[in-house]
């Protein structure tokens, strides 16, 4: 091979090795299939305008945002039309797997659970200082702070 035709092919092979090639992302009971990600190699970079259609969240000025829900981002999740996802699944606390083309993401906590979606907390019941028990519905409809402590 002469030593042009080996440059030549050295230059091209970086070009082949970028192309973009088809992830499938898993959230919820859902899965997404993506033709474009920008290739990283420890992170998961999608098109900001895809992230709806991945976990219902949306890039605003105040940062990621579901519903009522915003989540300030730092800079380095967020390259022009890219957003880092699985660097915002750490920053989260959201446990996420990959499997070559495949990623799948767990619930994020601090969306989990029907109280997010009713804002109404769980019932409980406790003693008050006089023994009489008190629940929690008592107080439905009046702003109730809860205070609690544990001896160990």
């Amino acid at each position: 091979m002469l030593r042009r035709e080996f440059l030549l092919t050295a230059a091209a092979a970086p070009i082949a090795a970028a192309a973009p090639t088809p992830t499938t992302i898993l959230y919820n009971d859902h899965a997404v299939s993506l033709d474009r990600v920008r290739p990283d190699p420890k992170d998961l970079w999608v098109r900001a305008a895809d992230l709806p259609r991945i976990n219902q969240f949306e890039l605003k000025p105040q940062g990621a945002c579901r519903a009522d829900l915003c989540i300030p981002i730092s800079k380095d999740l967020k390259s022009g039309e890219w957003f880092n996802l699985s660097g915002f699944a750490r920053r989260i606390h959201q446990a996420y797997v990959n499997e070559g083309a495949a990623w799948s993401f767990g619930e994020i906590p601090v969306v989990r659970g029907d109280f997010y979606k009713s804002r109404v907390a769980p019932d409980f019941a406790v003693p008050d200082r006089t023994g009489k028990i008190v629940r929690l519905s008592d107080f439905r409809g009046k702003k109730v702070l809860v205070i609690t402590w544990a001896s160990w």
